[in-house]
């Protein structure tokens, strides 16, 4: 075919070696339009007649439509017959890659996105700026009178400009140009006002070139229109930037300090220069320097057979790499215990010396009980494996994919893609085009992805008897198992040359090197059916025969094991379960992993394979065994609890605690000696807790649901994984309803709220800690209703509503003193001091925050101190006071390290460097913001971006400042 552009994103125009080609009048470019949205797919006729008529086509709607094809036809000339083709059901239009204005606007946005991970904004620049310079007009199709079908296929393309603008305003802003943003953001603004983060933008280069006045006007604006268009307020981050402006907060400073607003907020900048481009002597970061990701896990050592499988793989490899190159998706699939990940992982090895940008690897745990892995979690440990920061890893599901192809599109990677549930889990994380390699394992036969993706099929069967006699020798010995051919033959037959079969039955025959092979071939024989059709029933049985094989006491370990939700578990917990000590269950523990019913992942912690784990369920579910079960349960959650509770009250000891359910029995293991040990526990096990809380509620153990999450919640919120956090409130929550306890039910809605708090949803968190209020105003409960009355000050304050936070904190003060809670009195006087400093009433401030520091003399609530030094230390120096201002800082800096609160020694730390750069002391200031920058990047938080920005303008400011 002859090259023809086909451009949307303005009026619609299409040329071919710059001829222009006239698609004919209205109803025929709308058709055209319909064929290039769904370009290379047959559009049906029926959407055809709805994309140009809505619901009502003349009755001569197919005629037309077959003579608007033909002028389309004409149009395209003699030479392109087939590139509008007829089928069956409707028309197909051929488009060549790139011949779309939207594909390339999309590949530059994603080398846009790709750059700023990289190479930073200024290279990110030049490619949004290359998307840009693509579009033509106002709107894409701008002029077209698009019907409701034709309007909701645009929309996405209208979105991906429109976000491809934000991105570009986004680099503008990091490198400077705040004018540039400011003028490039307002046509957007006028024509789409709902944009926040476009208005965010507009507030903030405004406020960068002086013009405060303009910012706040612009905030005013944004109000009116979301309540005028949507109803809805603002949301909290362009509340926050508007109290920021308000303030003048030092972190809205741009690069090389950037112009400063006048004191009065006149809109007259006291200072202002022309935006500068960036340093052009600094060199990117070179992406080649890292290290490569080698995430493969270890292959089997005596892996044997699949030889035509791994030829066949070796086969798609050389055609996939050989030019011009064509991408490869591998589809494992096969039943459960067949291999599919000792194949992948087999054949990866043997081709990993094929990636020079390394492998990469995940568990995408499609059939584990505890759930699935996200993608977009897959995603985010993929993208850190290839050193994108932590702030610059997009927040949802699209922008990760989108991300990580544009990652993969210039590079070779090996990607193994294990235990995927469906085609829908594991499409967002499939390379595009490219030289990368896709490995997918699954149950699931994967049909989704060899339709659409174009991924190949390779379903394994089980072992051929050669294959699974290898097998078997290779575990047990090849001369063990010459010792009798037709003992061998019948346990091939057995086990029906299922992998993981053999693999029990050889494990259990070299336990016993004195036992004939015919006595085992016997037994496995006289199991009650034939294994003749191996699914997963038939390898229970097969399960079932190694578990007949085991003590009495471990086939009971086994049984119980099965009620751990996983995914993996300590000795100590299986001693729980068991009723018995750590050293009583230890060599019940190495009986299973003898026999490779358990496998000991490290030292002291267990998993089972999903299999064997819902197997074991099963068996404990059995009636004879029910009163074992409710007791193990019980024990379970009994040493959850009493491990988990004390260990929270170490690492939050300033938190509301409450007395947990009584002791059940002697504990199997003891509780974390100091915050660290609590840290480290905690750490270990933070993917087994929300399914231990999950499993408490379900077996009828409410109490102890809610008082796990609690625990688990002093780890979460402190590490701000606040979506964790509202997931397993909102269990907690649940159970805490069903006992109608009161004190768990106010526990739970104040968590919940807190958590909500933070994501943003601030009208859920105000309603449930209404409810909560209630909850301890019930239970004449003065501390409990103080420290919620301490959160709706928190709510309020997001909000901006900063009287009514003053409000609230003062309902709470004699609330704290009616409990004697003179810590808890502090923190929220120092929380009313710090509204009222960020207010600008500085005087107040600082007479609530001495108030605060009386209650808080050294050695009793050192974090809360350090908080209140902190909140003085802002005071003073907005009001000049800048030496005294260093002192509280350095007191409260000294003080979070006391306390290990590493998070708020770095924000303390930035404002000490502020105010030490106020005092003409750029070394000292570069000392203490480089150690905030430290401690960020250590706890991978998006504000060490703050830290570094405030370095690079350091570097650039005048060398002779302070001189």
């Amino acid at each position: 075919m002859v090259p023809v552009q086909f451009e949307l994103l303005g009026q619609l125009t299409v040329s071919t070696a710059g001829r222009p080609i006239d698609p004919g009048p209205g109803k025929a470019r709308l058709l055209l339009v319909t064929l290039l949205l769904h370009s290379n797919q047959t559009v049906p006729h029926a959407t055809l007649l709805e994309a140009l008529w809505h619901d009502d086509p003349p009755a001569s709607a197919h005629a037309n439509l077959r003579t608007y094809v033909r002028g389309l036809r004409r149009a395209f000339g003699p030479d392109e017959g087939d590139r509008l083709g007829h089928s069956p059901g409707g028309y197909r239009l051929r488009v060549g890659p790139l011949e779309r204005d939207v594909d390339r606007f999309e590949a530059a946005s994603e080398r846009g996105r790709e750059a700023l991970a990289t190479a930073g904004p200024a290279a990110a620049r030049a490619e949004f700026r290359k998307a840009l310079d693509l579009v033509s007009g106002p709107e894409p199709l701008s002029g077209l009178p698009l019907t409701p079908l034709l309007a909701r296929r645009v929309a996405p393309i209208t979105d991906l400009w429109l976000t491809v603008e934000e991105e570009h305003a986004e680099t503008l802003l990091a490198l400077g140009s705040a004018a540039e943003a400011v003028r490039r953001i307002g046509p957007l603004l006028e024509r789409h006002p709902l944009r926040q983060r476009a208005w965010a933008q507009r507030m903030l280069g405004q406020y960068r070139v002086g013009n405060v006045a303009a910012a706040l006007d612009a905030y005013r604006r944004a109000r009116q229109s979301l309540r005028q268009e949507s109803g809805v307020d603002p949301r909290p981050e362009l509340t926050a930037l508007h109290d920021d402006i308000l303030h003048h907060r030092p972190h809205l400073a741009g690069p090389r300090g950037g112009p400063q607003p006048s004191p009065a907020g006149t809109g007259t900048p006291a200072a202002a220069a022309p935006d500068a481009p960036p340093d052009p002597h600094t060199p990117a970061p070179d992406p080649t320097s890292r290290l490569k990701p080698r995430q493969l896990p270890s292959a089997l050592q005596d892996f044997q057979g699949r030889d035509q499988d791994v030829s066949r793989l070796d086969r798609w490899l050389d055609q996939a790499l050989a030019p011009p190159g064509t991408p490869m998706i591998a589809a494992v699939s096969g039943m459960a215990g067949v291999g599919k990940t000792s194949l992948a992982l087999h054949w990866a090895h043997r081709v990993a010396g094929r990636f020079p940008d390394g492998q990469l690897y995940v568990d995408l745990r499609g059939y584990n009980t505890g759930g699935v892995l996200p993608p977009e979690d897959a995603l985010r440990g993929f993208l850190e494996a290839l050193h994108v920061p932590q702030n610059r890893i997009p927040p949802d599901l699209k922008g990760r994919a989108a991300l990580f192809r544009s990652l993969l599109s210039t590079r070779r990677l090996l990607i193994v893609l294990d235990n995927c549930r469906d085609a829908e889990q594991v499409r967002p994380l499939l390379p595009g085009p490219g030289s990368c390699v896709a490995v997918v394992t699954s149950r699931d036969r994967l049909t989704g992805l060899v339709v659409r993706n174009g991924a190949r099929p390779l379903v394994l069967g089980v072992l051929a008897p050669r294959e699974a006699h290898a097998l078997l020798g290779s575990r047990m010995g090849v001369d063990r198992l010459g010792t009798d051919p037709d003992a061998a033959d019948a346990i091939v037959r057995a086990t029906g040359g299922l992998p993981l079969a053999l693999a029990i039955v050889a494990a259990r025959i070299s336990e016993q090197p004195g036992f004939p092979l015919k006595a085992f071939a016997d037994e496995l024989c006289g199991a009650a059916g034939p294994l003749d059709a191996l699914d997963e029933g038939e390898a229970r049985q097969v399960f079932s025969w190694s578990y007949l094989a085991l003590s009495e006491q471990a086939a009971r370990l086994f049984r119980l094991l099965g009620l751990h939700p996983g995914p993996g578990l300590t000795v100590a917990a299986a001693a729980a379960l068991a009723g018995t000590t750590v050293p009583g269950v230890a060599p019940k523990l190495r009986e299973l992993t003898r026999l490779h019913l358990l496998t000991e992942q490290a030292p002291g912690r267990y998993a089972f394979h999903d299999l064997l784990r819902a197997y074991a369920a099963e068996l404990a579910a059995l009636p004879e065994y029910a009163k074992d079960r409710a007791a193990a349960l019980h024990r379970l959650f009994d040493h959850y609890v009493h491990v988990a509770h004390p260990a929270g009250v170490l690492l939050q000891p300033q938190w509301q605690s409450f007395a947990p359910v009584a002791r059940l029995a002697e504990p199997t293991a003891a509780p974390p000696a100091d915050p660290e040990a609590a840290a480290a526990w905690f750490t270990a096990e933070q993917d087994v807790l929300p399914r231990l809380v999950a499993a408490a509620m379900d077996s009828g153990f409410e109490a102890y649901a809610w008082q796990l999450a609690w625990a688990l919640t002093t780890f979460l919120a402190p590490r701000g994984l606040w979506q964790r956090q509202k997931e397993v409130q909102q269990l907690a929550l649940a159970a805490a309803d069903g006992t109608g306890d009161l004190t768990g039910r106010a526990v739970t809605h104040r968590l919940l709220a807190r958590a909500y708090t933070r994501l943003g949803d601030l009208v859920s968190a105000e309603e449930l800690l209404t409810r909560a209020l209630a909850f301890h105003r019930e239970l004449d409960d003065p501390a409990g209703q103080a420290q919620t009355l301490h959160n709706l000050m928190e709510v309020c304050y997001v909000q901006g509503l900063l009287d009514k936070a003053i409000v609230y904190g003062d309902e709470a003060l004699p609330l704290h003193r009616r409990g004697g809670n003179r810590s808890g009195e502090a923190r929220t006087l120092n929380a009313i001091g710090w509204v009222h400093a960020t207010a600008g009433d500085y005087g107040p401030a600082l007479a609530r925050c001495s108030e605060a520091l009386t209650h808080q003399p050294p050695g009793t609530d050192d974090n809360g101190r350090a908080a209140t030094l902190d909140s003085i230390g802002y005071a003073l120096d907005r009001l000049g006071r800048h030496g005294e201002a260093v002192r509280r800082y350095e007191e409260a800096i000294g003080l979070f390290r006391v306390t290990a609160d590493r998070y708020h020694e770095a924000e303390t730390l930035l404002r000490l460097g502020d105010t030490l750069l106020t005092t003409e002391n750029p070394a000292a200031a570069r000392e203490a913001w480089h150690a905030a920058a430290v401690i960020l990047d250590e706890l991978g938080d998006a504000t060490a971006g703050d830290a570094h920005d405030r370095l690079a303008r350091l570097d650039h400011a005048p060398a002779d400042r302070g001189n």
